[in-house]
């Protein structure tokens, strides 16, 4: 290709992306950044890239993120083993006081890290911080005894979102970078699932797009195929002939109720794909499965 084609190229996606930029100019998106995409250094570089890039053209981007990988990684080292229950982390106290370290901790700054060398202005938050969230023991129904519910230790659900502070730092040009940690009435730490946070952060902020990127192409069916666009009624339908369980129940889950509750289009993305964020957003490429309330 000459030099020539290649900046044609290159005009050619720009003007592409002209449309996008201009409809959600001002608007705002939520992403929930796990997977891949959080351990592969080019990807979270790329990551951090395009961030700034919607920042810079006017897109207000709240990032919540995960830290499966990581939370993994220090257990591991100090010899305990990771367990969920529909896709859920069983977190006792020890393992609460290392997923508070990892998420509030490591993972948190490394984002806003990324974010501010790439030329953004990011600040990191838990959902302590500014009474952002407040949770409370989550008690999870059990599948073989629909009557008990099953206690996981220190997760928590949502019962509460005070925006205030995210909006602040948003109308202030900076990124906000939340990790899933909400306090209880008695001022108790919970773990809370991202996808779940994320889904109920762009609920309160009448976000835009919610965009939760994943390890997979998107929703898949029992074949392996790719579910590019889904509805409420169609989703009823994976959750009851068992497509859908494990890690993506949370995230479909999150998913519709944003969708339900005024969120403009719900996207689960493949964040192994690089800027698939651009991608998505900014295009008419989508790399993933779009979910609409009906």
């Amino acid at each position: 290709m000459t030099d020539l084609s290649k900046a044609r190229q290159k005009a050619a996606i720009l003007a592409e992306a002209l449309p996008y930029i201009r409809r959600f100019h001002g608007k705002t998106v939520v992403v929930k950044y796990g997977g891949n995409a959080m351990t592969d250094e080019a990807l979270k570089r790329g990551f951090a890239h395009d961030v700034v890039l919607l920042r810079l053209v006017g897109i207000n981007v709240v990032v919540v993120h995960g830290g499966g990988p990581q939370i993994e990684e220090l257990l591991s080292r100090v010899g305990k083993k990771g367990e969920f229950i529909q896709g859920m982390r069983v977190t006792d106290a020890e393992t609460m006081d290392i997923v508070e370290m990892v998420l509030a901790g490591k993972v948190n700054k490394e984002i806003v890290e990324l974010v501010n060398h790439a030329g953004g202005k990011a600040v990191g938050l838990t959902g302590q911080d500014g009474g952002l969230i407040r949770a409370r023991k989550l008690m999870l129904p059990s599948t073989e005894q629909p009557d008990q519910a099953l206690d996981i230790g220190h997760v928590g659900e949502i019962a509460s979102v005070d925006p205030e502070i995210i909006r602040s730092l948003l109308k202030e040009g900076f990124t906000p970078v939340i990790a899933p940690i909400g306090s209880g009435e008695e001022g108790e730490t919970y773990n809370i699932n991202a996808d779940l946070v994320a889904g109920k952060i762009a609920e309160i902020l009448k976000a835009e797009k919610l965009v939760l990127m994943t390890n997979t192409p998107g929703v898949l069916d029992k074949s392996g195929n790719l579910l590019t666009g889904l509805t409420a009624k169609e989703i009823d339908g994976l959750f009851a002939d068992g497509t859908l369980s494990g890690g993506m129940l949370p995230k479909i889950s999150s998913a519709l109720d944003a969708a339900k509750s005024g969120v403009q289009s719900v996207h689960i993305i493949d964040g192994r794909v690089p800027n698939s964020l651009l991608l998505e957003i900014l295009t008419s490429e989508g790399v993933g499965t779009m979910i609409r309330s009906h």
